[in-house]
């Protein structure tokens, strides 16, 4: 009796990835992305059950069912009030451009930031129509909110999103995008330090541009993570020597998370300043978005979809 065929990629690129050839030679592309939530998250407002809980410098939060949580709504509303404009005036101020993963009905609501977004020429990503669980979704109620997102993120921004993360997903939100079409790169995969090719049920090899939760300033309020900027800056500078190191014969891409409300907290934010003024200094990094990252791929690896793994 043949065994089922087991749906994950475990190998991936081996023991000899391949050569990304990144622009200039670059050892190591360096990659920043900004998550804007704030005002796109669980909120009773939005017709949700309960509030936000996670996330937040309210460490230990639990939703408060059917009630609106003044505290956790202040501190999102400081990502958006604050927050992101430091993070905008940080990055460029040094010519840094970044990908912003940005939920819909957040950007809906503040057009300010997205003209700012647009002003900085950062890529949009899409982070779904809310920050909420997918997990839950049936797929007919998954597959009509991605269809409800791009229509929001389209009108909140005058473009389709070319890049997707979910985040907060379900074992069939990948399939789904991939069937939604029209995307250039998908982020719901934390499994390399590479961009790589995936397919599905006969679909045409889409392109993974993994993401990361340890170089991310959500350890800030995790219950096991950084307990200062010291901590925030030399995880990522570590991060950063080891992949530099290694590209001087396989170079790679190191993938940076951040959030308005979380690193956007001025003492939190000296320690990325600190970070960026560190990478400007080596030669042979490069700084892209997202979008960039897929562009070039297409351009000089579309070969590699030929092994694309099925995910079913």
């Amino acid at each position: 009796m043949t065994e089922p065929r087991y749906p994950r990629d475990l190998r991936g690129y081996g023991r000899n990835p391949p050569d990304p050839k990144w622009p200039d030679d670059a050892r190591v592309a360096v990659q920043f992305v900004v998550n804007f939530e704030e005002g796109g998250e669980n909120n009773i407002l939005h017709g949700d059950r309960a509030s936000e809980a996670f996330l937040s410098d309210v460490l230990g939060a639990q939703p408060w069912v059917g009630q609106r949580h003044p505290n956790i709504e202040s501190m999102f509303e400081y990502g958006s009030r604050v927050g992101f404009w430091r993070l905008w005036r940080m990055f460029t101020e040094r010519r840094m451009p970044v990908t912003v993963f940005g939920v819909a009905t957040a950007l809906k609501r503040n057009p300010d930031v997205v003209a700012a977004m647009h002003e900085a020429g950062w890529d949009i990503a899409s982070h779904s129509l809310r920050w909420v669980e997918h997990k839950d979704m049936s797929e007919v109620e998954e597959r009509d909110e991605i269809a409800r997102t791009i229509d929001v993120h389209t009108e909140a921004t005058g473009a389709r999103p070319l890049g997707w993360y979910t985040g907060r997903s379900s074992i069939n939100t990948l399939r789904l995008l991939m069937e939604a079409g029209g995307l250039r790169y998908l982020c719901d995969s934390y499994a390399d330090d590479l961009p790589y090719w995936i397919k599905a049920d006969g679909t045409e090899p889409h392109l993974v541009i993994p993401y990361t939760l340890d170089a991310n300033d959500m350890r800030f309020v995790n219950p096991q993570g950084f307990g200062g900027g010291d901590e925030f800056f030399t995880y990522l500078k570590d991060s950063f020597d080891v992949l530099y190191a290694e590209g001087a014969t396989s170079p790679k891409m190191m993938s940076i998370g951040l959030h308005c409300r979380v690193v956007g907290r001025p003492g939190r934010a000296a320690a990325l300043m600190r970070f960026l003024d560190y990478i400007q200094k080596h030669e042979r990094v490069w700084v892209p978005t997202r979008l960039a990252i897929a562009e070039h791929w297409h351009a000089n690896l579309k070969h590699l979809a030929a092994d694309a793994f099925d995910i079913g």
